[in-house]
């Protein structure tokens, strides 16, 4: 028995007697049994989460780029989607979640994970080379649907403040999903060249080998099917763990934005690993497919998922960010730009993405 399997009896364990028992445990739980159920949970959907990975860069191993890329950034934003739902749909409904999640994915992916890459790869490799052509369609893409989704809302005025009215929301999620799907149908098409890696004749970027470099045996069918298989036990356990999370963020008195953070690492703290693996092997366009298609598909699927939910729920969703999030979002698209404006990076990028991060830290407990 691999590891493979085991990770698989674990969550499919763990998701019977949740079946059979959660409702029961997770109602008002003692403190301490609040605690361990929390952290059994979240142990478990991390360690599945991080099997979607490594099945999904099976798949890539087979498929090539852009393909293997998008099948592991679909695959993550349907675990955002649901533990986002669970947590929507749950007794107490928190309209901010999903725009709490998204500008958290966008922080972590824009400034954390790439900040740390940047830095780790100035570092070793003083300068790195990637494909400019796909980080551009990238943030072609990212920087409009940031601005409609979570700034655009604050000045509607059919609504309450950071709210959209049922056409808008209707009529936003059309355009959202259709410039997403423009955007895929190019990426696998004829601009597939923009999201793979490329020499400049510079020095290029050659790449070092990946710790995992040769597939497993199965084919393409068997590791897909593992795919989901990892993801469906997230899908179950998300509602137990959304009320859990729920719990103890009203028992400690913490801010509501840390629902949507906890949430977001979840979600990318596996594929944060495999970009960060991917600058360490010297291969920055793969890590960057990594960190802004995470952004891209976020803000492609995510948006229109949760506001659909809301109009079916008839649930108010708040978007709008504040006004000190509002300006930390325009400065990191900002400075994301000029960081992928060149054909090269170095510590300094790196070291400027980073700071931007812990700026976003302070401001979630102390607005």
């Amino acid at each position: 028995m691999n590891l493979s399997h085991f990770r698989l009896i674990a969550a499919w364990a763990t998701v019977a007697i949740f079946l059979i028992a959660g409702p029961g445990m997770v109602a008002n739980p003692h403190p301490l049994v609040a605690v361990s159920l929390f952290v059994w949970l979240l142990g478990v959907v991390l360690w599945a989460a991080f099997g979607v990975v490594h099945e999904a860069e099976e798949v890539a191993e087979r498929l090539g780029e852009p393909f293997g890329t998008l099948v592991l950034t679909l695959s993550i934003v349907i675990i955002e989607v649901a533990l986002i739902a669970a947590v929507m749909l749950g007794t107490k409904g928190v309209p901010t979640l999903g725009r709490d999640t998204m500008f958290a994915v966008l922080m972590i992916v824009l400034n954390g994970v790439v900040g740390l890459g940047l830095l780790l790869g100035g570092l070793r490799f003083h300068q790195q080379s990637y494909n400019l052509q796909g980080a551009s369609a990238y943030l072609s893409v990212i920087i409009p649907l940031t601005v409609i989704a979570l700034v655009l809302p604050n000045f509607t005025t059919s609504t309450g403040t950071g709210t959209l009215s049922p056409v808008q929301a209707g009529f936003f999620s059309l355009f959202t999903v259709g410039l997403y799907g423009i955007f895929l149908w190019l990426q696998t098409g004829r601009h597939q060249g923009f999201f793979t890696a490329t020499d400049d004749g510079a020095g290029g970027e050659i790449g070092l080998p990946l710790p995992h470099t040769h597939p497993e045996g199965g084919s393409t069918r068997t590791h897909v099917i593992l795919l989901f298989a990892n993801i469906l036990p997230i899908i179950i356990l998300s509602k137990s763990l959304a009320k859990l999370l729920d719990h103890g963020i009203a028992a400690l008195g913490a801010p509501a934005a840390l629902g949507g953070i906890i949430i977001a690492m979840i979600v990318f703290t596996p594929e944060g690993i495999s970009a960060l693996k991917a600058v360490a092997a010297n291969q920055l366009t793969r890590a960057i497919n990594l960190c802004l298609g995470a952004a891209t598909s976020t803000l492609g699927l995510t948006v229109p998922a949760v506001l659909i939910i809301g109009l079916l729920t008839g649930q108010p969703v708040i978007l709008g960010l504040s006004a000190a999030n509002m300006v930390l979002l325009v400065v990191t698209l900002i400075l994301n730009t000029l960081t992928f404006s060149g054909t090269r990076t170095t510590m300094l990028e790196g070291a400027v993405h980073l700071s931007l991060f812990f700026v976003f830290l302070v401001l979630i407990f102390s607005p």
